[in-house]
């Protein structure tokens, strides 16, 4: 089965599961590492997850994988945080993302830069908009976004 594959189907089985215990779906991956395969589930809820949470999830979804046995060859289930830096996925990762700062990296150069930084003011379907330190504000076409985070600050 392909990555893809494997990814959208993880996502159907966990997101009732995940909505039981009122937790939010962020992120699914499925990736090989070294010799191993990784099925990863991010999760969140208002005020963050912690490691009771993550083992409260696993559970439940493990029993799920194993009744409904998607994946046919070996791998690991890991139930994370999407993290500080989480990136943004959804329409509403985006909304609640409004007048924060994000860090974007880009497919192709954009302005011959290919990682910007600034505050999300709008975003639609086709693009994001940020305002820059330098108080510009670029509206880049989301289909040239590889990545796109909240950023970090300390």
């Amino acid at each position: 089965m392909k990555k893809s594959q494997v990814e959208k189907l993880s996502k159907e089985i966990a997101h009732p599961i995940l909505d039981e215990l009122n937790f939010e779906l962020v992120d699914v991956e499925y990736v090989k590492e070294g010799p191993h395969k990784y099925l990863r589930i991010y999760a969140d809820k208002p005020g963050g997850i912690n490691i009771d949470d993550c083992q409260k999830i696993s559970e439940q979804l493990s029993a799920k994988l194993d009744e409904v046995d998607p994946i046919k060859e070996n791998y690991f289930l890991e139930v994370s945080s999407p993290g500080i830096d989480r990136p943004l996925k959804s329409d509403s990762d985006f909304e609640k993302a409004l007048n924060d700062e994000v860090e974007l990296q880009l497919y192709k150069a954009l302005n011959n830069q290919k990682r910007y930084s600034g505050t999300l003011i709008d975003f639609d379907n086709e693009t994001v908009t940020i305002d820059t330190e330098q108080d510009k504000e670029f509206k880049i076409d989301r289909n040239i976004i590889s990545k796109i985070n909240l950023a970090v600050k300390f």
